[in-house]
């Protein structure tokens, strides 16, 4: 019988009695599904529901987050599906969030086939046709890709790729033979004055694949050296009197994008203590009352600076640029290779990339640009898809819903960030949720 340490089952009492309580209910308004979390704070608990909402597919439309600014905190979000509809799945919505929230939650593997793969994690320069060329070493090396997730942002890459061994499906953990794969994909990243990595991780290390690409590109700097000028208004002002450091964001909506910036702020090392966001249209406003884990606000120009260039960075990171392509075919020995030796010998460049295989079957979604970075010519298109297979590759001329026609657009397009506690003041101190401190 397995024995605990005293402290051990007193931590486990702790988290099971501050484990977050989860109400999904699509009758409260008419036009989405509310999504209520009460929860003991823990730094990082407002990013794992952001997290589960993300990975659910669902769509964050508005919402509110408010603390007490001591133990407890409660998150209010209006969801819909992709279509702008209420959440059909309101149950299957619940048990994600309960499973991803409970005590007994472990850290998530990073993909759904991760276990049994090994994962490389690659940062470098990016330059037209850098993925096609890394697709093709891991083929020369017998390694076979199961899963991958690619970002270019910057003049940076970032990926994550899951192999296998190519002939036995097994992690590869051979020490000469790591060495070999880790030489030859250093060589191709090259990463010009910064250098370029390559690791080899445990997959489950990886944890959210979004946010771990997040930290790749942070950690490699791409925020604070990029040279192109931002499209995201983001601003950072201080509410002294409260001791609050207040962001406010301005910009288009797209899925994840309140991911994005709750990842980014968690990462930095902030806590939210109050907040609304809202979407008119296709634009979305959030702002964000928020400290530094140690319970100061932000305290200098310099790091005012490094924040407000983070989340313009994952903001606009994830904007993916060029044609969607969706390839749905059988999987095979040097896939992803070909398809995109194709792109590159057609001039086209890959920005964003996602790898998926279900069984037998190759379901991947690649974003492309010419190769200087503009849109690809329809004809090159026509092309590329003849040359793979029309039955296999498609344009996905969707894009996510606007819920409102193009009046809706034009209300968004002053696009200018609102003034400081413009919404939260209003609203929280309105419903009694921000306390006073006299």
């Amino acid at each position: 019988m397995e024995r605990y340490h005293p402290s051990e089952v007193y931590e486990l009492f702790v988290r099971h009695m501050n484990t977050p309580r989860v109400v999904v209910d699509s009758g409260v308004c008419a036009t989405a599904t509310l999504v209520q979390v009460h929860s003991a704070r823990k730094h990082g608990v407002l990013l794992e529901a952001v997290a589960a909402l993300s990975e659910h597919g669902v769509c964050v439309r508005k919402g509110y987050i408010s603390s007490d600014d001591g133990r407890w905190f409660m998150d209010v979000f209006h969801v819909t599906d992709a279509a702008g509809q209420k959440v059909a799945d309101a149950d299957a919505l619940l048990a994600r969030l309960e499973s991803s929230l409970s005590a007994e939650a472990l850290p998530r593997a990073a993909g759904p086939a991760s276990e049994g793969l090994t994962l490389l994690e690659l940062v470098g320069a990016d330059r037209p046709g850098l993925l096609s060329e890394v697709f093709a070493v891991l083929h020369d090396l017998r390694c076979n890709t199961v899963e991958a997730r690619a970002w270019t942002h910057g003049g940076r890459v970032a990926a994550l790729v899951f192999v296998c061994d190519e002939e036995t499906g097994a992690p590869i953990d051979d020490a000469a033979r790591v060495r070999r794969i880790e030489s030859r994909l250093r060589h191709v990243l090259r990463g010009g004055a910064r250098g370029a990595r390559t690791v080899l991780a445990d997959p489950s290390a990886a944890g959210n694949l979004d946010r771990r690409l997040h930290q790749l590109l942070n950690e490699d700097g791409e925020a604070d050296s990029r040279a192109a000028a931002p499209t995201t208004a983001v601003a950072v002002q201080d509410w002294g009197e409260r001791g609050y450091s207040v962001v406010t964001v301005s910009c288009r909506d797209r899925p994840k994008l309140l991911f994005d910036v709750v990842c980014t702020l968690t990462d930095l090392d902030y806590v939210v203590y109050h907040g609304t966001f809202d979407t008119d249209g296709d634009h979305a406003q959030q702002e964000f009352y928020i400290r530094r884990s140690d319970g100061r606000p932000i305290s200098s120009e310099a790091e005012r600076q490094h924040v407000i260039r983070c989340l313009q960075a994952a903001i606009e990171r994830r904007a993916s640029e060029g044609v969607r392509l969706e390839l749905r075919i059988s999987d095979r020995r040097g896939l992803l290779a070909y398809v995109t030796r194709v792109f590159r010998e057609n001039g086209l460049s890959v920005t964003h990339a996602e790898i998926t295989t279900r069984g037998d079957m190759a379901m991947n979604v690649f974003h492309v640009t010419d190769a200087a970075g503009r849109p690809a010519d329809p004809k090159t298109i026509d092309e590329v898809i003849q040359r793979i297979g029309t039955e296999s590759l498609r344009v996905d001329e969707e894009r996510w819903p606007r819920l409102c026609s193009a009046e809706g657009d034009a209300a968004g397009r002053g696009g200018g960030l609102f003034s400081l506690g413009s919404i939260v003041k209003k609203n929280l101190f309105s419903l009694g949720l921000i306390r006073s401190c006299s």
